[in-house]
């Protein structure tokens, strides 16, 4: 498994895959040959489908500057290594190809190439879950403690720059109105949230707050702010959501965020070494299910629940959201990709109380879970699967792009 680095990724939205990823693919691509003449840069699959909504086609344009590119688009055409993929080809003054590249976007704004040359160094000899819990019985520590011990020692202050940066979208987006870009023309409800939450009490008041700050995140990343990637930008309002009211509501010091990042950090790290952490791959299970598990065992650690009770909360996470489809209306991360991540924060606290609740045995384990997530999404016709062709994105009439 691979650092936690690379799965929270400081960055702009609106989508990790199609934004983030597909912009260091092609600065990747510029360090190799800077000088060519022209350029041609070919989107195929999920990535060509929804690029122009999720911005796509604007940050290739602006990676590439003022030189000269053509960018072309072929939703039909799926190579077999993932479904977001990008051929870059530097070319010569009479239109012959010097060179080819093809990398793919596979979440989480990473990119890898088909001889995997980019892929980082693995850092944790663990295949999985149930190994991670058997260290963790075996030596006495806990989730976060396995992080710090195999990570470098700068690993607590990448944390608080993720918390920071988390915290600062939650802030920005709270006080933000006005309509998020796109066709959809869609008015932001972070602020309106919170103000409401003010004449609330009790439960409704938690919940309204909770709603505000999950809003707020994803807003922002609608909008093209600064946001982190937990696991991706489509579903980065989900854990700092939770981390952020828990903060607030009982007044947990840093500290003990920073190791609750960590214990989630490496529950999506899991995922995405033994399944994936891309809508386009698997669907919106994989992105919102993910950081529901993520949030829900980071809860689960602040409470100080023991390693089986925060996989416990974790597994139900992605348990929950089987199946759950990816399908942008207008191809923007905004329906349903918005409220998903307030629906998804809420169901964060229900797992982390029901799981803290039991003594954290259960019949079905995260291991399992993932493997049930990876082949639901394998199963899931394409159209499913970030494709902006079917389920809510073909039922809501909107203008064309």
């Amino acid at each position: 498994m691979e650092s936690i680095r690379e799965l929270y990724r400081i960055g702009h939205g609106p989508s990790s895959s199609h934004t983030m990823g597909p912009r260091r693919a092609a600065e990747e691509f510029l360090k190799k040959e800077p000088g060519a003449p022209a350029y041609r840069v070919t989107l195929f699959g999920s990535l060509a489908a929804t690029g122009k909504g999720h911005l796509t086609f604007q940050v290739l344009k602006d990676a590439f500057a003022d030189r000269k590119v053509e960018i072309a688009a072929k939703p039909d055409v799926f190579l077999p290594r993932h479904p977001n993929a990008l051929t870059f080809e530097a070319l010569e003054a009479d239109g012959s190809v010097r060179t080819s590249w093809t990398a793919y976007s596979v979440g989480g704004g990473k990119i890898v190439d088909d001889s995997s040359a980019l892929d980082p160094p693995r850092i944790y000899p663990f295949a999985g879950m149930d190994a991670i819990l058997a260290h963790c019985e075996s030596q006495g520590c806990s989730f976060w403690e396995v992080v710090t011990a195999h990570e470098d020692a700068a690993i607590l202050v990448f944390l608080a720059d993720v918390w920071r940066v988390m915290q600062d979208a939650v802030r920005r987006g709270l006080k933000t109105d006005g309509i998020l870009p796109g066709v959809l023309k869609l008015p932001r409800k972070a602020h309106a949230y919170a103000m409401k939450a003010k004449a609330y009490g009790g439960t409704a008041k938690q919940l309204a707050t909770l709603f505000s700050y999950a809003l707020a995140v994803s807003e922002e990343n609608a909008a093209g702010g600064l946001i982190v990637t937990a696991p991706t930008c489509g579903a980065c309002g989900v854990l700092p959501a939770v981390l952020f009211f828990l903060k607030r509501e009982y007044r947990f010091a840093d500290a003990d965020i920073l190791k609750a990042l960590a214990a989630a950090g490496l529950i999506g790290t899991v995922v995405k070494a033994n399944a994936s952490i891309s809508g386009a791959e698997l669907g919106c299970q994989a992105e919102v299910g993910v950081a529901c598990a993520m949030a829900g065992g980071a809860a689960a650690q602040l409470f100080g629940g023991t390693t089986a009770q925060i996989e416990y909360a974790a597994e139900m996470g992605i348990e929950h959201h089987l199946g759950l489809t990816c399908d942008p209306v207008a191809g923007l991360v905004q329906i349903p990709c918005i409220e998903r991540n307030a629906m998804a924060a809420a169901r964060a606290l229900d797992h982390q109380i029901f799981a803290l609740l039991s003594d954290g045995r259960h019949r079905i384990s995260f291991d399992e879970v993932i493997e049930a997530m990876k082949q639901t999404g394998h199963d899931l016709n394409p159209k499913y699967r970030e494709t902006s062709q079917g389920g809510l994105a073909v039922v809501e009439k909107t203008p064309e792009l």
